[in-house]
């Protein structure tokens, strides 16, 4: 005689196999993905310039002057010789760690800001709110001038110190307007009023239950707030305001030399416009994509 199995006729629940986040992304937001492959080639060409780059970027060739796109120079050569497609690629390097760099300050300080704001209320809340009024009433890239000229240029250890606070501060008021509303829907939750009543202080409050819960419109800010970061990084170093010669940089190769030859070597603005266009539509591409997926208002 057999045992009788317990399990026999029990229903069986069949366990749902997690899609893979990566691809889910990929399937549901193409163009999403399209735009971080390009920004993944660019960070790739950025950090792994020392080893594709086929030139110096500031060697000088007199010898090589305005020289046309050619096999040995595929993006042609400037006025002084310099082959462009390796600037390009180290320019690379520039526009992403100040546009990183410049929107994570940014963006950070914004978030920061923003939820202090709508946990405070009242006064505070008042006093901050109408300073980023102000500071909202003008244009991003007239207020980036004015930091500019208040701090100067001055690069610490190679880096442009004040140039990414320059970028970063536009970019403050706001996120912390966008973060300050979506903060003021958490405050009233019932998990902070537990957290007043535990005694806990107002920064565990803010920075352990607050900010954790804005995590999805920092992320999305952070992904766009990188395209203004640098297309604004690429307008100061056209301006005269940003990157300095020789260091390479998509914005100040667009201007000094390149406007007096637009018309004999054309590729000195092409290409560095082409690398500045499709970088900052990638991001664009990508941050919209990021809003839909992230964002549950969007999803259907």
């Amino acid at each position: 005689m057999t045992a009788i199995d317990q399990n026999a006729g029990a229903p069986t629940v069949a366990r749902r196999r997690q899609p893979n986040p990566v691809l889910a992304f990929i399937r549901f937001q193409p163009l999403g993905a399209a735009g971080l492959l390009v920004i993944l080639i660019m960070a790739a060409a950025a950090i792994f310039a020392d080893v594709i780059a086929p030139y110096d970027p500031e060697a000088i060739d007199f010898m090589a002057m305005l020289t046309a796109p050619s096999w040995e120079h595929p993006f042609g050569t400037d006025a002084f010789g310099r082959d462009i497609m390796t600037r390009i690629i180290y320019g690379a390097r520039t526009a992403l760690t100040i546009g990183f760099v410049s929107s994570f300050v940014g963006c950070s300080l914004g978030a920061i800001i923003g939820v202090s704001s709508a946990y405070f209320g009242g006064r505070v809340d008042l006093t901050i709110q109408r300073f980023i009024d102000i500071l909202l009433s003008y244009p991003i890239i007239v207020l980036a001038l004015v930091v500019v000229a208040v701090v100067g240029r001055q690069p610490i250890a190679g880096i442009d110190i004040n140039l990414i606070l320059a970028i970063a501060i536009p970019i403050i008021p706001r996120v912390a307007r966008v973060v300050r509303s979506a903060a003021l829907a958490i405050r009233a939750m019932p998990y902070v009023d537990a957290a007043r009543a535990g005694g806990y202080s107002d920064a565990h409050i803010i920075f352990r239950h607050l900010l954790p819960n804005v995590l999805a419109p920092y992320l999305i800010m952070l992904t766009a707030y990188v395209a203004q970061a640098i297309l604004l990084e690429a307008s100061l170093s056209f301006l005269g305001l940003g990157v300095s010669e020789p260091k390479p940089a998509w914005g100040l190769m667009l201007s000094g030399d390149s406007s007096n030859f637009y018309q004999e070597a054309p590729w000195m603005i092409i290409f560095p416009g082409v690398a500045i266009s499709l970088t900052v539509f990638a991001f664009n591409l990508f941050g919209d994509s990021l809003r839909d997926w992230l964002d549950p208002k969007f999803k259907t």
